[in-house]
């Protein structure tokens, strides 16, 4: 794979972020037959975290069981809840037949034993990995050579936007697509954000009399969510426009680039537009996590957030919104975080058969075809991705600010790495001191040698 930091593909690509979970009551348990086999049909567990995916997936399970025999029962948690689920299960035996994996999360999970090897069943049923994306199979294999997963979506980052907002500034969609950033005075992009931003008497943050103290509409949200070491829907589409990557390589990163002068002054930009009051402040973005209630209640005219989020964006009435791609940054090209998602089968399984046919359905183009057509997200499989386009356009919604970072090759992969917990929370908290301005850049230095000591 190329492992240079900003990935040239004509594939596509896709992203997600880990956050520390929380505790979860009432895990299920497997149901599969002791013993059984796929021909017997049984039943078998599959958890999912994306409720706008949950109804595609069943019908997915509905056309498998029909072809199969094979039950599927689907059970859905909320993100944080979801991963802590999961270690329980796996801890006390109780973990599901298969569940959808997260590049954050898989390196852990295969160095523990908990994922089966897929390598010698996709070879024996003769499974063509090229159909996919191009790189997306090739995330799933470890350290060890063995393939823990077959690729099930993709995403990228783009800038959801107030239509309405952005016409009464004076910008049209046009402008939107070509802004650009530096970190010097933050470009045609830091004034546009500044001209979405409103304060309770009605200034515009690039007018005389601005209050950035008593602002009623950001331009930018700050997502919650995003703040930690990937940062996928905040700071690092700035970042990795700036030439800078997370480490050494990826997959399996081991040297760790958080002290880069480039990151250093991206994120000192970054903390400049809550400084100016165009963007909220990291309590409030912690408070709130997710940013899309503030953006349709108008405390936010536009988000950076994920191409999973495009139901929830566009697929509401209040607010006509649309997307533009992230900015080209001093590098001369914008970015967007990468990350792909497979389903992995639990080594604890009492039907790995059965588990296997559902994996090896969800995966090919008579499921991903059937995902295509909700319009949710992208499929990982090529014509798959081209339905869902169409699928996307019959809606009315032009996704287009996610697809050209597929089509440009602007794309860099979500870092791979053991340890992948104790990154983040380490850096985590050294960007939240810096972006609140409790620390200066030497906070981004030290979390860079804790980080590049797990490794040594």
């Amino acid at each position: 794979m190329n492992n240079l930091p900003l990935r040239r593909r004509t594939g596509a690509l896709a992203a997600a972020a880990a956050i520390l979970p929380l505790a979860l009551a009432g895990c299920g348990a497997p149901s599969g037959d002791e013993g059984g086999d796929a021909a017997a049909g049984g039943s078998i567990t599959y958890w999912l975290w994306d409720t706008n995916q949950q109804p595609a997936y069943q019908q997915c399970a509905t056309d498998f069981e029909d072809k199969t025999g094979i039950e599927v029962k689907i059970e859905q948690y909320g993100w944080a809840d979801y991963w802590q689920g999961l270690t329980t299960g796996f801890a006390s035996s109780t973990a599901p037949d298969v569940f959808a994996d997260h590049l954050s999360y898989f390196p852990q999970f295969a160095s523990q034993g908990q994922l089966l090897d897929l390598s010698d069943r996709i070879e024996e049923d003769g499974l063509d990995l090229s159909i996919y994306q191009d790189g997306l199979a090739d995330l799933w294999v470890g350290q060890d050579g063995a393939r823990y997963g077959l690729p099930k979506d993709f995403d990228t980052v783009g800038l959801f936007y107030n239509d309405q907002a952005v016409a009464d500034a004076g910008y049209t969609a046009e402008q939107i697509g070509s802004l650009e950033w530096n970190p010097t005075d933050g470009g045609t992009f830091e004034d546009f954000v500044a001209a979405l931003t409103v304060d309770e008497n009605g200034v515009r943050g690039n007018e005389p009399g601005f209050d950035k103290t008593k602002v009623a509409t950001y331009g930018l949200a700050l997502s919650g969510n995003g703040l930690n070491a990937s940062g996928q829907q905040t700071w690092a589409p700035y970042a990795l426009s700036n030439d800078w990557y997370f480490g050494d390589t990826t997959p399996w990163t081991t040297q760790w680039n958080f002290d880069d002068p480039r990151l250093v002054e991206t994120l000192t930009w970054y903390k400049h537009l809550i400084d100016e009051g165009y963007m909220p402040s990291v309590d409030i973005a912690l408070s709130e996590q997710d940013p899309l209630n503030g953006y349709l209640a108008g405390r936010y005219a536009s988000v950076t957030d994920g191409s999973w989020m495009n139901s929830s964006y566009l697929g509401q009435d209040d607010v006509p919104t649309k997307v533009a791609p992230t900015p080209v940054g001093p590098a001369g090209e914008r970015a967007s975080l990468f990350n792909g998602l497979s389903d992995g089968i639990w080594t604890g399984t009492k039907n790995p058969d059965a588990a296997w046919e559902w994996v090896k359905y969800m995966a090919s183009t008579d499921c991903q075809d059937v995902i295509a057509e909700s319009a949710v997200v992208f499929p990982a499989i090529k014509t798959s991705t081209e339905k869902a386009e169409q699928a996307f356009a019959d809606k009315g919604w032009d996704v287009s600010g996610f697809t050209v970072q597929v089509t440009d090759g602007t794309t860099a992969l979500l870092p791979i790495a053991d340890h992948w917990s104790e990154v983040n929370d380490t850096v985590t908290a050294a960007l939240e001191a810096f972006l609140k301005g409790t620390a200066d850049a030497e906070s981004l230095t030290q979390a860079d040698k804790t980080v590049d000591a797990l490794f040594e």
